[in-house]
């Protein structure tokens, strides 16, 4: 399953490359990336990505129209389970508190839940991050309970 570009109103979430995927694992930057991305994170899922090019995933650069620069990623955590898919995000320091990450997990959620195979969309947040509870509210997400995880416990948030 390939996945195409999605755009919001200051956004264009694109699929990971495999070239930046590579970039990022390696530690290195491509000169279009936001001077504080990625975190250590999205070096993870970047070599995630390299290390299993020929397994579709979700995951996409969340860049900023205004500037053209890379500010953050979002993705899916493909293939769906029991039509139930697990979705994250993260923005460049510098982009925070903008909007960004909402306005990314709206739209990707909305695409998500329009894809064959999927009836539910979920994040799993720590309590305590309540800038990331914020996000998941915002963006229509609704808490569901705590679910065990190898993290400690987690709040569960989904869409349907």
């Amino acid at each position: 399953m390939s996945f195409s570009d999605l755009t919001t109103d200051r956004l264009v979430l694109r699929p990971w490359p495999a070239e930046e995927a590579a970039v990022a694992a390696a530690g290195e930057r491509c000169p279009h990336w936001a001077a504080d991305f990625p975190s250590e994170a999205d070096r993870m899922i970047a070599g995630r990505l390299t290390r299993e090019p020929e397994r579709p995933h979700g995951h996409y650069l969340m860049i900023e129209r205004e500037t053209g620069l890379t500010v953050g990623a979002i993705g899916l955590f493909w293939p769906p389970t029991d039509g139930a898919v697990e979705f994250g995000y993260g923005v460049a320091p510098s982009r925070r508190r903008r909007g960004y990450t909402t306005e990314a997990a709206r739209a990707l959620v909305a695409f998500a839940l329009a894809l064959p195979g999927v009836s539910q969309v979920y994040a799993n947040v720590d309590p305590a991050n309540v800038a990331s509870v914020r996000v998941l509210v915002k963006a229509g997400l609704r808490p569901v309970g705590t679910v065990a995880t190898d993290e400690g416990p987690l709040h569960r948030y989904v869409a349907e």
